[in-house]
């Protein structure tokens, strides 16, 4: 796609935002099943219906503005899915208190990407007069700080670093 206004960029990161979630959501899936940790597996599984329910309402976006979702491949996310399959689902992880705490800044750098595309994206959609967009990409916005915010509790409080500093 020729990119030739803020429009043209903007349905270039809706694209961009489907990829990332569609690669992400594999691999949030194995987290959880990976994880010890009660709390951890059941917001990693949280964690995944809500980036299917998002990779839902981009490929509606998508669609109203016709452009296929799947048009565009996301090497950032296709990276850091990698680094969480290397660094939270390793094999050299004996202790399952440790990978639990090795999931979580895993899952967090991934929910990051998605933020920033998200809120991107949402701001785009303000300055283009779609309002429609715009508030459909800020619940999934704002439903992605809180699952990133649950996963800092969950760190913090929840006792996974401190299971795995012992």
């Amino acid at each position: 796609m020729a990119i030739n206004s803020l429009k043209d960029i903007y349905l270039d990161q809706l694209q961009d935002i489907w990829s990332a979630n569609t690669q992400s959501l594999s691999v949030v899936t194995e987290l959880g099943r990976a994880a010890e940790n009660k709390d951890l597996s059941e917001a990693l599984i949280d964690g995944g219906n809500g980036i299917a329910d998002g990779i839902a309402e981009i490929e509606k976006l998508c669609n109203d503005h016709g452009v296929k979702p799947d048009a565009e491949h996301c090497k950032g996310m296709e990276g850091l899915v990698k680094e969480a399959r290397a660094h939270g689902l390793s094999d050299e992880i004996s202790d399952a208190d440790v990978r639990d705490a090795a999931i979580i800044p895993q899952y967090q750098r991934m929910v990051h990407y998605a933020l920033a595309g998200y809120g991107t994206l949402a701001a785009f959609a303000n300055r283009l007069g779609l309002d429609g967009d715009a508030a459909v990409l800020k619940k999934c916005l704002d439903q992605t700080y809180d699952g990133d915010r649950r996963m800092t509790e969950i760190a913090m409080t929840g006792g996974v670093n401190k299971d795995a500093a012992s």
